[in-house]
């Protein structure tokens, strides 16, 4: 309801009698007796500019046009009746006629006083409402012809009960939401029994625009003007609820400030007491820490800026741990911290070998870094990617290669990683945000030139979440890594003094671009001899400090070391010997609490007691005298193996069957090796017919495991010549290699670990192609001394040498019953 009418409302209740006297509330028999006094045909006519009078309604106004003044001095000395009506348009001073709108209402001045500032005031109350008809006069003041309108009869009928119900409930609602409306404006509400006087009254006190409260007025039909009453009171009612609704939201948040407020500023108090800091004294001490670090200027800016934030934020709000954990994350990072290398390059070497038997490569690599460091002052770090089968030594390595240069060792594993932000570091908008992997540790070795492990790098995985080893190109590129960019810091970081050692088993999941980004160096797995070496200067050692026993107390035989190693274990690493060195030493542990008796120095048959039988079935090469069984090598994550091709055949079609799980590349060298022997039978003086008539059968054996791969090409085809010459193979013989359509032997990797698995088999002979040469040299001759090769460029030379001039039987060929001109199987011969 309107509130600039107040005055009049709150007149209506209080108990001034000077005012008594003339604000009256209309009972439904005065309503009825005002309706029937008789109304003159001409009246003065008063315009108003800024409220519309209803009848039965007592308003006051403050009259200060002249004409108005004369007017109202002139009606109330005579019959004190007058025509009041509103402006169209309330900015006009001097209104016309045709600047009134045509329906206005009679009113009879009630009083007239002079306002202390001179102004007149007068106090109307409206009688019936009228239609202006013609202008009688304008001078002094505007006359005019008028038309009363009739006030029906309403009756009390559902409808109009309960318009006036809801129109009273409204009103009480407004009434008690308006902080400007007295209450006891409710009690002249209810005391209102005239559904037209009520509906009147509150149409006056209307929160609306003057154009509708005219257009109220127009409204004869009363069923039709209370709608709009109730209308605009309902739209009054929602207004008010939801400014109380803002006023309560702003006050409570604004009492739990100050809660809060109080509530710090006791709780500071109370770490002042107990001698903690407070969250400005904790403030400070960042900012003086800030101002020693040896800072570029943005950086400078940004931890100020970051601290200047954080004093203007309530400590209590999420906000502040989240700022507070970025700026001491700007602290603690070691920006330009560098440790010093040690340069004696003997002590280096000493170290290195000390901590790891063989790696000749890798210790020359990390040995001629430290040089040319020493000579030239600055040089970018290396990026290695150490590979190889596991349990070799990758990831102790680089703690060594740290221990050597005299710099601090993180390593971080990278297996399984799938989300990019795990490198990069998220956003620091969000609540628990951090730096990624890289920074972290580079934070936790407090030194910007740390050796830096990256741990299983070809096991990173890829999802919706982003794709890490993209994000470690940026690490990764020496180009690049020296503005390194992490989400969380917001700020580019020098990696380039970073020396990064990735470790992986496989290079074929790494992505190509990353791996182009690293030194590869091949960690190829250990001899028997090697495994013998490490066993007793590093192995065994280890074993007796872990395990607190002394040097007399534990000890091995060199065959005892064997025993373990080829029968309880089966690897290219160390991992699995270490494990059982610790059962040995944790046996011997118990014996000596015990006071039993036990040896010293463990022989055969004390593994055998110990550790159980033997758990590895020995890879041995298996003589026979039947055809078509070559023997192959083949390369696994965890080192070499022999495998064995068989061939065998049936009568039938000449159709090709292949079983022993066999993958798509191997099952095509087959097919190679078979149409290269159909190209070449009269070499080997095989019937050219028999391919016809024979079904051929290739089998791998261990059908349960996965294989695949070209090296076994030489193997296949051996194997289907010595077939089909039924020539034996030579005994103690191996071979690997790949085969073309033209009969070309082509090289294949992992050299080294199927050599010693056919060393470790009693292998004596290895057919290799001639380009593989090269990475026998490599390999130290004294682990080879007992082996002898044979290098070769084609197929032919490889069956030359395999196949013995002793047959098994007669080579396969067809008898051709002449008599029924077609070629049939007759026998073999």
């Amino acid at each position: 309801m309107q509130e600039k009418n107040d005055f009049f409302i709150s007149g209506l209740v209080q108990d001034d009698k000077e005012n008594n006297d003339f604000i009256q509330l209309l009972s439904q028999e005065e309503e009825d007796e005002m309706n029937r006094e008789s109304i003159p045909d001409t009246l003065p006519i008063l315009p108003l500019r800024n409220t519309v009078l209803f009848p039965g309604v007592v308003i006051p106004i403050t009259v200060g046009r002249d004409k108005s003044i004369r007017l109202i001095k002139d009606a109330n000395k005579g019959s004190k009746i007058i025509g009041v009506v509103s402006q169209k348009d309330s900015t006009i001073e001097d209104p016309n006629f045709h600047d009134l709108n045509s329906i206005g209402t009679v009113a009879q001045i009630l009083k007239m006083f002079r306002m202390p500032d001179g102004n007149t005031t007068v106090i109307i109350q409206g009688k019936k409402r009228f239609v202006l008809g013609e202008c009688q006069a304008i001078e002094p003041y505007i006359k005019a012809q008028i038309t009363a309108l009739p006030e029906g009869k309403v009756k009390k009928d559902e409808e109009v009960t309960a318009l006036i119900s809801s129109i009273k409930d409204l009103s009480f609602q407004i009434v008690e939401l308006s902080p400007n409306i007295p209450s006891e404006a409710a009690f002249a509400l209810k005391n209102i029994d005239s559904p037209t006087f009520l509906v009147n009254f509150i149409s006056s006190n209307l929160n609306v625009d003057l154009k509708d409260k005219q257009n109220i007025l127009e409204v004869m039909d009363f069923k039709e003007r209370a709608g709009k009453v109730l209308e605009f009171l309902t739209k009054e009612l929602q207004y008010l609820q939801l400014k109380n609704e803002i006023q309560t939201k702003v006050r409570t948040d604004l009492d739990k400030q100050q809660r809060d407020f109080f509530l710090q500023q006791q709780i500071r108090a109370i770490q002042e007491e107990l001698g903690g800091e407070s969250p400005d004294r904790e403030l400070e001490n960042l900012r003086e820490r800030g101002a020693k670090k040896k800072w570029a200027k943005n950086i400078h800016e940004a931890f100020n800026k970051e601290l200047d934030k954080l004093q203007r934020m309530n400590p209590m709000s999420p906000d502040y741990s989240v700022s507070l954990n970025y700026v001491q994350t700007l602290i603690d990072l070691p920006w330009g911290e560098s440790t010093k290398d040690n340069f004696d390059l003997k002590r280096a070497q000493k170290i290195l070998d000390k901590d790891h038997f063989g790696m000749e490569k890798v210790k020359e690599r990390i040995l001629e870094y430290l040089a040319v460091l020493k000579l030239k002052g600055d040089l970018k770090s290396p990026i290695l990617c150490l590979y190889g089968p596991p349990g070799v030594g990758k990831t102790s390595l680089g703690k060594s290669i740290a221990k050597a240069l005299g710099r601090k060792y993180v390593r971080v594993s990278l297996g399984g990683l799938h989300d990019e932000a795990e490198i990069r570091g998220h956003r620091k908008t969000y609540i628990g945000a951090m730096p990624g992997r890289i920074i972290q540790n580079i934070k936790k070795g407090k030194s910007d030139n740390p050796v830096f492990v990256l741990d299983e790098i070809d096991k990173v995985g890829n999802d919706f979440r982003g794709d890490p080893s993209s994000a470690l190109l940026e690490v990764l590129d020496p180009e690049q890594n020296s503005n390194f960019y992490d989400n969380y810091l917001e700020l580019e970081y020098d990696l380039s003094n970073v020396m990064f050692i990735a470790t992986a088993n496989s290079l074929d999941t790494i992505q190509p671009a990353l791996l182009d980004r690293m030194e590869i160096i091949e960690i190829s797995g250990y001899t028997l001899e090697e495994k013998v070496e490490i066993a007793k200067k590093y192995l065994i050692p280890k074993q007796r400090t872990f395990h607190g026993l002394k040097t007399k107390d534990f000890n091995l035989t060199d065959k005892a070391i064997v025993k373990v190693i080829e029968d309880y274990t089966r690897e290219s690493g160390v991992r699995g010997m270490e494990k059982k060195f610790s059962a040995l030493a944790r046996n011997v542990a118990k014996t000596i609490v015990m006071k039993e008796t036990a040896n010293k120095v463990l022989n055969e048959e004390d593994v055998i007691r110990i550790l159980g039988s033997e758990r590895m079935e020995k890879e041995i090469y298996q003589d026979n005298d039947v055809a078509g069984v070559v023997t192959g090598l083949a390369w696994t994550p965890v080192g070499g193996e022999i495998l064995f091709v068989e061939s065998s055949i049936t009568k039938g079609s000449g159709k090709l069957t292949l079983t022993g799980k066999l993958g798509d590349v191997m099952k095509e060298s087959a097919i190679t090796a078979l149409t290269f022997l159909k190209s070449h039978c009269a070499y080997l003086e095989i019937d050219p017919e028999v391919f016809d008539s024979y079904d051929i059968h290739i089998h791998v054996p261990a059908g349960a495991v996965p294989k695949d791969g070209p090296s076994a090409g030489v193997t296949m085809l051996t194997s289907l010549a010595s077939l089909f010459t039924q020539r034996k193979v030579k005994p103690f013989l191996a071979m690997t290699g790949e085969i073309t359509l033209r009969g070309k032997v082509l090289p294949v990797g992992g050299i080294k670990e199927k050599i010693l698995a056919a060393k470790r088999a009693g292998i004596k002979e290895i057919i290799l192609c001639e380009q593989n040469r090269k990475d026998i040299e490599d390999i130290n001759p004294d682990y080879v001394s007992d082996l002898q090769f044979h290098f070769v460029k084609n197929m032919l030379q490889v069956l030359d040498y395999s196949l013995l001039d002793e047959k098994v039987a007669k080579p396969m060929k067809l008898i051709v019953n002449k008599k029924e001109k077609e070629a049939t199987v007759v026998k073999m011969q």
